[in-house]
């Protein structure tokens, strides 16, 4: 089981970092900088934000079948991907029960 709270914790740290980067960096740049070629050289945040949703739900799915959460904790877990730091707090929270 602590491989799988390892990949989750990795993959909710990682998930809450490029959500950061996606909502506070880029997107910004792309909607407010009248310049093309300047959100074009981070076009790459966007593409990993998205490649990286996937894997987290299926590490939130591996955790949860482990550690037998209900489906609304499973749930609340897997929308905590939507949010820049709910996923930082979802890592959190699976810290402390792990201690």
């Amino acid at each position: 089981m602590n491989g799988a709270i390892l990949r989750f914790r990795f993959m909710a740290l990682w998930a809450g970092t490029f959500s950061i980067l996606l909502w506070f960096g880029y997107m910004p740049a792309k909607y407010l900088v009248s310049d093309p070629t300047f959100y074009e050289k981070f076009i790459w945040i966007p593409i990993v934000h998205g490649f990286t949703y996937p894997i987290y739900l299926l590490t939130t799915l591996h955790l949860s079948f482990l550690q037998r959460k209900s489906l609304i904790t499973t749930g609340l877990y897997m929308l905590a991907r939507t949010l820049p730091i709910a996923s930082i707090w979802a890592e959190r929270k699976v810290r402390k029960a792990q201690n």
